[in-house]
């Protein structure tokens, strides 16, 4: 069986900018090497003849038809607006530059 040692979460942890406990590093090498004894068990079921699948249930996207339907007039949407700008909803910016 494979299994992750100390060092190598150390390494994961490094690339991902994490700062761990040495608590936390036995953790997280324990509980991985749980996920991968749940992985081997998995490697022996026989799926020989098992179809594969994106999903385990047929799935379809269900689409309407696009049908024009009135909507409110530009002065109407815009009455409520706390700032607008000639035709056009007035808001904060959001990207700083």
């Amino acid at each position: 069986m494979m299994r992750i040692t100390k060092e190598q979460v150390e390494h994961v942890a490094l690339l991902a900018r994490l700062k761990l406990s040495g608590e936390e590093r036995e953790k997280m090498t324990e509980e991985l090497n749980q996920i991968l004894e749940h992985f081997e068990k998995l490697s022996e079921l026989d799926t020989e003849n098992i179809e594969p699948t994106s999903h385990v249930l047929p799935l379809e996207n269900i689409l309407r038809e696009d049908t024009l339907k009135p909507s409110l007039k530009r002065e109407e949407a815009l009455s409520n607006a706390p700032q607008r700008s000639s035709t056009c909803f007035k808001v904060p910016p959001v990207i700083e530059f």
